[in-house]
């Protein structure tokens, strides 16, 4: 075994070192989302002693829940934040050239040139994605990699998006941005990138009784506890961050999506981008992913209450994005296109009133005393910056000896699947391979099957799928307590 690999046997060992620990440990990072397991391999690349806690699973929040893509700034540009544009354009030239070049890869806008779209809008689109392009200049990134924005013909608009409705289309504008594989993958890359630095990253652990300088963790499979201190905690949990430290104000922002089959839009390589009407800088995007899907979204809904584990679109929101999107095809969607769906929750800082799409994208590390340090806000893209700014806070405050943050030029993890004689599909349809299955058990840390259905594929955002193939998965995990694979 590698040392990133992740698997129940790693977690046993290294879970009763961390009970036996008698010396602090440098950092304790609660929560397994991106930005927390973001914030272990930074912690742990500077040299530092680091333990990750999740409660659940890695990806379990809100970093499964993206529309996959690594953008580069634009909207911020619109809305007159320059800064954090030019650090979204950084991050994705970093991810898309350093740190992840094997998980993310160039995606096409497509705007496509119909009756609907006015004069005004067109020149807003151009406008927008020249800006874009300067950010992709400014931050370094090549044409090589993401190509520069132009107008193509009908033809070609067809070409990329095949399910366009033709009366009327006089081409596209197009530019292009950065489009992940899989948020949850990038999430598992990071994690195993902080264990083969020497973190422990440990799931199904909950963190409690949260203080500055520790907290008591309790094993959730076996029940037991016992306290861990540390000479600095970070709160990475997303949404969550009010109940570790319910001084912590959070303004959670849904966006939803629905889940289609590719072929109800013509199997499309481009992403179909269309102008909601009566707002000049917004769009639903439908977006080409694995398994033979398209991804369609996004909303921006205020979601007050408690927060679910798992939550769901709105019937209005599922109405919103395929009105919304049918207005440019041929064959208009419904219902029953839908094969799927799945919402996020932003965790947004509370700062008043006004909508939540009015409320900032940028990330905030707060800094209490006897309260642990929590990073909340920001997004997908600019993990790596957050994690970055809770360390640095990390190290200021508990006066910890470290070296400069490293991850702008440390890449993640990129093992190969080795091939077994049963690399066969899990299932009809569904590209995914029992060796895949194998790979999910024995280095990216699922310890049951709905770990690999959920978050090491995404078998699971379509149900019908989930079912076909939980016997197999089952089937692997079996094989892999009894120790017939993974040696």
């Amino acid at each position: 075994m590698t040392a990133s690999a992740l698997n129940a046997a790693t977690r046993r060992r290294q879970l009763a070192a961390l009970a036996d620990r008698t010396t602090p440990l440098d950092v304790l990072v609660i929560g397994g989302g991106v930005t927390g397991a973001g914030a272990a391999l930074d912690a742990a690349a500077r040299g530092l002693s680091v333990a990750l806690v999740e409660a659940r699973d890695l990806a379990f929040g809100t970093s499964r829940w993206s529309s996959k893509l690594v953008h580069g700034g634009l909207r911020y540009l619109a809305s007159g934040n320059i800064s954090i544009a030019r650090e979204s354009a950084r991050e994705r030239h970093l991810l898309m050239t350093v740190i992840a070049p094997h998980l993310v890869h160039p995606l096409t806008q497509v705007v496509p040139l119909l009756p609907e779209l006015s004069r005004t809008s067109r020149a807003m689109v151009r406008v927008g994605f020249a800006l874009g392009d300067v950010l992709r200049r400014s931050s370094g990134t090549p044409a090589t990699i993401l190509d520069r924005p132009r107008k193509i013909t009908a033809a070609a608009a067809l070409g990329l998006v095949p399910g366009l409705k033709t009366a009327g289309l006089a081409g596209a504008l197009t530019a292009q941005d950065g489009q992940l594989v899989d948020d949850a993958k990038l999430v598992v890359a990071v994690a195993r990138t902080a264990a083969a630095q020497g973190a422990s990253v440990l799931t199904r652990v909950r963190a409690e009784h949260v203080a500055e300088t520790g907290a008591v963790l309790t094993d959730t499979l076996t029940g037991r506890s016992f306290p861990v201190a540390a000479r600095a905690v970070v709160n990475a949990t997303g949404v969550w961050a009010g109940r570790v430290d319910p001084s912590i104000r959070l303004r959670p922002s849904r966006g939803s999506h629905l889940v289609l089959d590719a072929a109800a839009l013509g199997n499309p390589t481009g992403a179909l981008t269309v102008q909601v009407p009566g707002h000049l800088n917004r769009f639903v995007f439908a977006l080409p992913q694995q398994l033979g899907r398209v991804y369609l979204g996004l909303t921006d809904e205020e979601a007050p209450g408690e927060v679910p584990d798992e939550p769901q679109p709105s019937e209005s929101e599922v109405d919103f994005l395929l009105d919304t999107i049918s207005s440019a095809l041929a064959r208009p969607l419904s219902r029953a296109d839908v094969r799927g769906q799945f919402a996020g929750l932003r965790p947004l800082l509370d700062i008043g009133g006004g909508a939540t799409s009015d409320l900032s994208r940028d990330h905030a590390v707060l800094i209490a005393q006897g309260k642990p340090i929590t990073v909340v806000g920001g997004k997908l893209t600019t993990y790596r910056k957050m994690a970055q700014d809770a360390v640095d806070a990390a190290v200021s405050r508990a006066g910890l000896r470290a070296g400069p943050c490293a991850t702008e030029s440390l890449a993640l993890v990129a093992d190969q699947i080795h091939a077994s004689a049963s690399d066969e599909r899990i299932a009809e349809g569904i590209d995914v391979s029992r060796a895949e299955v194998e790979f999910a058990f024995t280095h990216e840390g699922a310890l049951d099957t709905d770990d690999v259905l959920h978050r090491r594929t995404r078998i699971g955002l379509v149900p019908g799928d989930a079912r076909r193939a939980r016997g197999v998965v089952e089937m692997v995990l079996a094989e892999v307590r009894a120790g017939f694979v993974g040696r």
